[in-house]
């Protein structure tokens, strides 16, 4: 599924999309290159599930949990992850419990250590906006993706 946005408002609205799509536990995995929206999408998403506040990018701590209606999200950005085994150190498979949704920026610096995602948004900056590709990569993802309407 492909889609052309732009701007940050529509970026977050994806994120709100992708939310009301969203069964009890799901892993994101989110690309793109510095500044094309992944942490807006992430914002988008976290706000549709009820999370009021601040919402940014957990670069320096690496995952930012929230709790909402009895629901665990984990906000992961791996950008500075140095070590791909650092994420064993901080108990990252206890994240991916059945009721978790992990969404998680930069998965590529933890290339081997993390399972298939079920959603992969690939975010492509255009001199329109942005390039949203959002693909299933597991059988919970293709279910995700027959409710996605955006």
């Amino acid at each position: 599924m492909n889609y052309s946005l732009d701007d940050s408002a529509a970026m977050e609205a994806c994120g709100g999309a992708l939310a009301a799509a969203c069964p009890a536990a799901v892993m994101i995995q989110l690309h793109g290159p510095l500044g094309a929206g992944k942490t807006t999408l992430v914002r988008g998403f976290l706000r549709a599930v009820g999370v009021t506040g601040a919402i940014k990018s957990p670069t320096y701590t690496l995952v930012e949990p929230y709790a909402v209606a009895g629901r665990q999200f984990y906000h992961f950005d791996l950008y500075r992850l140095e070590d791909p085994e650092a994420l064993e150190m901080l108990g990252f498979r206890d994240y991916l419990d059945a009721g978790s949704v992990c969404l998680i920026e930069w998965p590529e610096q933890a290339a081997g250590l993390l399972p298939a995602a079920d959603i992969d948004v690939r975010i492509e900056v255009t001199p329109q906006g942005r390039r949203v590709n959002l693909a299933a990569g597991t059988d919970n993802g293709v279910s995700l993706l027959k409710s996605f309407k955006f």
